[in-house]
């Protein structure tokens, strides 16, 4: 099984309102490849409520094997939920690991 954790940092100039709701919109976007794309074991997509830390969004996702992970990458509807997010995307960190 390989785990797939990808944290994201949105820019600062965003105003706290448009901030929220772009979050929420990208959680329910995230969540909803679920449906979309079968490598997609498990996806679990988490808002930071710690104002002492930087990043604001964190995806964490399971998938059978690393092709799968690659296919899940490619997939049409992952890309255009990728495209959304690189919008306002400052910084963003991934780690993938088997377990």
């Amino acid at each position: 099984m390989i785990k797939h954790v990808v944290l994201f940092k949105f820019k600062g100039d965003l105003s706290e309102d448009v901030r929220q709701k772009k979050l929420k919109s990208f959680k329910s976007s995230l969540e909803a490849l679920k449906l979309s794309i079968s490598e997609l074991r498990h996806i679990e997509v988490g808002l930071n409520e710690n104002p002492q830390e930087s990043y604001d969004l964190v995806l964490i996702s399971d998938f059978a094997s690393w092709d799968d992970l690659k296919a899940y990458v490619v997939h049409p509807e992952h890309q255009k939920v990728a495209v959304e997010i690189r919008e306002i995307l400052e910084q963003r960190a991934c780690v993938d690991y088997e377990f």
